[in-house]
């Protein structure tokens, strides 16, 4: 069967709940074809983990994964700040279905 992978949805504010991201970098998003600037990647490590993953024998955890928030317009985001991604969608892909593409509105800085 083909095109399967629209019909995921993947609950992005859901996995955020209990999670706190810091920001590590920020750099252009281009068009892998063109290579057109679309945004900024803002990327971040979940340094806090709360969120309930549902019972399980191993404890499970993301803390300082690493996540990459795409926003279609430029942003200045400063090092090691606490930020919220504004309205985000994502989508889980790969092989071992392990990945997680991540669009936002916006990223807010919470604290300096």
């Amino acid at each position: 069967m083909k095109k399967l992978s629209k019909f995921l949805y993947f609950d992005f504010e859901e996995f955020s709940k209990g999670k706190q991201y810091m920001s590590i970098g920020v750099q252009e998003w281009k068009d892998h074809d063109t290579g057109a600037v679309l945004g900024m990647k803002v990327e971040a490590v979940i340094v806090k983990d709360k969120t309930d993953y549902g019972s399980s024998k191993d404890q499970v955890s993301n803390l300082f994964e690493k996540v990459i928030f795409k926003v279609p317009h430029e942003v200045d985001i400063p090092l090691n700040v606490e930020i919220i991604p504004i309205n985000a969608t994502a989508n889980v892909y790969g092989e071992f279905r392990n990945q997680l593409s991540i669009t936002a509105e916006d990223v807010q800085v919470v604290s300096k």
